[in-house]
């Protein structure tokens, strides 16, 4: 089987409420879902969800996938990363690559004839989770009922959205738990400031929030790679320090680890796709830590989630995010429930009218990093350049996604 072509639309959703946070406390109803689609040769199509602003980038990348068995999907991350590489794996530039990442998992698990958590070795389809409303913008009234909505499903771990005002903060942590305690479960809270703080700040804040209720985590109480600081709150409070979301790969992670400034490790889909979430977590069981995974359209983390051995929760979101998706999952008891359909489930809606086709342009080929950088010892010569093939990307163009 090969990827024949890339086939792309952007579709408008209104949420059913506002989401944001300390950054963005008045938070927005809108967004645009772009759906990637990858066709093959044998009729298979996986799909994907991400944010339009990765077109610009994506045809560098489609170019890598286009002609390729999906099987090779490991293989094919790796041949992306590594065309990444002078201008680096942020932005745009890791969406695209996650998405086309996720499209190839759900060809490779369709081609299997298997749910794609199977494909990925897990031996049981339910994960642990708990509710994050991204919920600064709600009411009192609203948040209790977001997350006594929550506790229906058996749900009695939430995250909360903090860091603007501290009293607003414990009465916001208080009516949480007291709408999560409608579960009958012990509850379970972790607060997230979104880089919000300092570490001077940030330790009598969470110090005064876990006198409310303790805290399993604080999430990104300080800039995602100022390992000092996040070092300094961890040392300093009891709750766990949580990091990792806004970050790629794992030389990004490794400053972090090895500078005790991250406990809990967090990866999703913009950990660069399954591939790159799924080698940051094995990195993170190395160190001893446990993986806490990042929502994310359709619940897709969900299934690399169910093989990890030190996997904490999955994050739940509840806001109307997923309504031009169909998704093949259940949550019941404090657990999402991933079915049986081969790949990982998530497609676009039945009948999803086609408001904005967006165009397959062309794109500048970029180099990449060169064949055995950073494999090889100094003074080591690899084959000679008379025998090896030399390819010239001065002017390499894609002119259009689709492949003979």
């Amino acid at each position: 089987m090969k990827v024949t072509q890339v086939r792309v639309e952007a579709h408008p959703l209104t949420l059913t409420r506002p989401i944001g946070d300390a950054n963005d406390p008045v938070g927005q109803w809108h967004q645009r879902q772009l759906v990637i689609a990858l066709d093959t040769d044998e009729g298979l199509v996986g799909y994907a969800v991400a944010v339009p602003g990765c077109l610009g980038v994506l045809p560098v990348f489609a170019d890598v996938v286009i002609g390729k068995d999906p099987a090779g999907v490991r293989g094919l991350w790796e041949a992306m990363v590594g065309r990444a590489f002078k201008a680096g794996v942020n932005g745009m530039t890791r969406v695209a690559i996650a998405a086309l990442d996720v499209a190839l998992w759900d060809l490779k698990a369709q081609a299997n004839s298997e749910p794609l958590w199977r494909t990925l070795g897990a031996t049981a389809s339910s994960v642990p989770v708990y509710a994050s409303g991204i919920e600064m913008p709600l009411g009192d009234a609203e948040l209790v009922e977001y997350y006594r909505r929550q506790s229906t499903h058996g749900i009695s771990f939430g995250k909360i959205k903090v860091g603007r005002d501290r009293e607003d903060d414990l009465r916001r942590l208080r009516l949480a738990a007291q709408a999560l305690a409608e579960s009958g479960k012990p509850v379970r809270l972790a607060v997230d400031a979104n880089e919000y703080w300092s570490a001077k700040t940030a330790i009598p804040w969470v110090r005064a929030l876990e006198q409310e209720h303790p805290l399993v985590w604080v999430e990104e109480p300080c800039p995602r790679r100022d390992v000092r600081a996040l070092a300094r709150v961890s040392a300093g409070v009891d709750a766990a320090v949580a990091a990792g979301e806004n970050l790629n790969l794992v030389d990004e992670f490794l400053p972090l680890l090895l500078g005790g400034a991250v406990d809990v490790v967090q990866v999703g889909i913009q950990t660069t796709g399954i591939s790159g979430a799924l080698r940051v977590a094995e990195t993170a069981a190395g160190f001893g830590l446990p993986v806490a995974t990042v929502n994310c359209p359709g619940h897709v983390i969900a299934h690399l989630a169910a093989v990890l051995p030190n996997h904490l929760a999955l994050e739940v979101l509840d806001a109307g995010e997923d309504a031009l998706l169909e998704v093949d999952h259940t949550l019941g008891d404090g657990h999402l429930k991933l079915g049986s359909r081969p790949g990982h489930g998530v497609r676009p809606r039945a009948g999803l009218p086609v408001t904005d086709v967006l165009p397959r342009t062309g794109a500048a080929v970029l180099p990449g990093r060169g064949p055995g950088a950073g494999l090889l010892p100094p003074g080591f010569t690899p084959r000679s350049r008379t025998t090896g093939r030399i390819t010239d990307h001065t002017t390499g163009c894609i002119t259009d996604h689709t492949r003979d």
